[in-house]
């Protein structure tokens, strides 16, 4: 067997295997060369999602014929002046355009801002047609027809039309977000799927674009994030722990206003949120990452959707600390969604689905008629709070017990003055034993009691926990585990942070480690796979991500402790304990969700109110 130089096409068509996947793969390549041009307009079309026919038009610099023959021509850039060093733009390697060129008919023609002509070159099967002169509007345009016609094999790969288009959209909206002055539009057959008009460069700009993107509703539940720390910025919105979804497919992030789908930001990103949401329930997050261009390296895939920073751990901890810090900052806010939903059930001829959480009884029990109980009993917010103190003093959570040892304001005008100085108001009812209705100068809030003093006592639990070290199980028999060298040495390493969090963990000769103690919080714990997830998790993305999974791992029990020990729902509550309640809230961080990512509470406008009994 000899070895032969394969010729240019064949190049050519094993690169586009690497860079061209499929239709979007395309977009997103010629859509990036458009931004490096300098275009503030960028137009796109396609036909049957891509496969027949697609085309990106600009406004950008344009280029003459004797670029446009360097522009089919692989390894061919005018974007390295820097170096692989410091890449400051978006396209880099000068693969995409031939490589799309070997597999696809291409069509470019392009004229410069000065210039009076404009010039053409056609690729077809990697065969080459030009340039010659041609008439042009200043910019370029490409045209890609019948992708994959000469690689059929490829073709047999293509998903369907739909699926292709989905794609497409979301490549577009994706790389729209990080460019907001910039228009974009995409066109398909008969009508236009997008279209995004230029917005300022600025903050304010850029949440605008989001908003055309993502929706006015995102925007409405969001909290906008600004941290800097060693040179690197993050900017962005972030959505409020109680506006989720089911997949993290709304979430975006940007290094440099390139757009990437890194693990270890995801995984910051879960750390963030991680005792704010419900199990497998995401937030809808944009962040822009703002590095020196010598701190990243982005030329890791072809695709360009990889990076590597140089410090992981101080990106992943700005992210995690910077979200926490807004959402603390934020303060009580619930969504919009969550009031929407609630106007929804107020309107006439409403009836919840049968496995609705508005309805967890049965549906016979949503429209049951409910008899009024007149008793004193049951409307505790007009109680004196002297009557009977000391008989309901016992039953009351340290936190509320604390709160609660204060004046009374029984009075509709001190409960009014209440109203107008705080956000979640005064309490003037509980209905069902359960929920707390509190009244605000503009709204009705409906406050979950089980789960509002669930959060509370979780982060008593979590301050008791990050104020001292963690006392240890000394177990009477160490644990003697195996690891490979590599994860022995960097478990080791991390002894004495382990310690702090009660992990007693020692050298036990090459490849092995000895368990003198765990997490006495923890109780009866598996301390095999406890030591090999940690060893992992430090080995493969740093020593933070070993300390986090052990620190969610007690914050978890934490979590579990403070679920059994707070205000059950069915208790009564008297009007001093309820405005504790709420007072506490207030000054809670995450007290708008529970620790399992349930609302805590609803808050009703008073404007929605007068338009559902036709006030207004």
């Amino acid at each position: 067997m000899h070895i032969r130089r394969l010729d240019e096409i064949t190049v050519n068509q094993i690169a586009a295997g690497e860079v061209v996947e499929r239709p979007a793969s395309v977009i997103k390549e010629l859509i990036e060369n458009a931004l490096d041009a300098g275009a503030t307009r960028i137009e796109i079309s396609t036909a049957t999602g891509g496969k027949t026919y697609m085309s990106v038009s600009d406004n950008g610099h344009g280029m003459t014929g004797e670029d446009l023959q360097l522009a089919i021509s692989r390894h061919c850039t005018s974007k390295m002046e820097n170096g692989l060093n410091a890449i400051a733009s978006l396209g880099f390697r000068g693969e995409a355009l031939p490589s799309i060129g070997s597999v696809a008919k291409l069509s470019m023609i392009s004229r410069q801002h000065n210039g009076t002509d404009g010039a053409r070159i056609d690729v077809e099967g990697g065969t080459v047609s030009g340039p010659k002169p041609s008439a042009g509007n200043p910019g370029t345009r490409v045209e890609v027809r019948d992708l994959f016609y000469a690689t059929p094999a490829r073709l047999k790969f293509m998903k369907s039309e739909r699926a292709e288009s989905t794609a497409i959209n979301d490549v577009v909206r994706r790389i729209a977000m990080a460019a907001p002055a910039v228009s974009f539009s995409l066109s398909g057959t008969e009508r236009r799927i997008l279209d995004f008009p230029k917005c300022s460069a600025d903050s304010a700009g850029r949440k605008k674009r989001i908003a055309q993107v993502l929706g006015q509703e995102f925007t409405d539940n969001c909290i906008e994030l600004n941290v800097e720390r060693d040179g690197i910025s993050i900017t962005g919105l972030i959505s409020l722990p109680s506006y989720h979804r089911g997949n993290a497919a709304h979430q975006y992030a940007y290094v440099n206003g390139r757009p990437i789908k890194d693990r270890q930001i995801l995984g910051a990103l879960r750390g963030a949120y991680s005792d704010m949401l419900v199990r497998d329930r995401f937030p809808v997050v944009v962040l822009f990452i703002d590095i020196d261009p010598a701190l990243v390296d982005v030329n890791v895939h072809p695709a360009k959707a990889d990076v590597r920073f140089r410090d992981p751990g101080l990106v992943r901890g700005l992210i995690v600390s910077g979200i926490r810090h807004a959402l603390a900052q934020e303060g009580v806010r619930a969504s919009t969604s969550a009031a929407s939903a609630m106007s929804g059930a107020f309107k006439p001829g409403f009836s919840a689905p049968p496995h609705s959480p508005h309805n967890p009884e049965s549906q016979q029990s949503w429209n049951k008629p409910v008899e009024p109980d007149l008793t004193e009993s049951s409307t505790p917010f007009v109680n004196s709070f002297h009557e009977g103190q000391q008989s309901h003093m016992p039953d009351m959570p340290p936190i509320v017990r604390d709160l609660a040892e204060t004046p009374p304001r029984s009075t509709d005008a001190a409960a009014q003055r209440v109203s107008s100085q705080f956000p979640l108001g005064a309490a003037r009812a509980q209905i069902h034993d359960t929920y707390i209705v509190s009244q605000t100068e503009k709204s009705v809030v409906i406050v979950d009691q089980h789960a509002a003093h669930e959060r509370l006592v979780f982060e008593s639990l979590k301050k008791a926990l990050s104020e001292r070290v963690m006392p240890s199980q000394m177990l009477l028999v160490p644990d003697i585990i195996d690891l490979n060298a590599d994860e022995s040495e960097a478990l080791l390493a991390m002894s004495g942070e382990l310690e702090r969090f009660g992990l007693l963990v020692e050298s036990f000769g090459p490849g092995a480690v000895a368990v003198r103690g765990t997490p006495a919080i923890l109780g009866d714990t598996d301390t095999h796979n406890l030591v090999r997830d940690l060893a992992g998790d430090i080995l493969e993305s740093g020593q933070s991500d070993g300390t986090l999974r052990l620190k969610d791992m007690i914050e978890k029990v934490a979590s579990t402790m403070a679920c059994h020990g707070s205000v059950r729902a069915g208790r009564r509550m008297r009007n001093e304990e309820m405005n504790a309640l709420l007072r506490q809230m207030e000054a809670t961080p995450g007290s708008s969700t529970c620790n399992h990512g349930r609302p805590t509470f609803i808050e009703l406008q008073l404007a929605d109110m007068e338009k559902l009994f036709g006030r207004r």
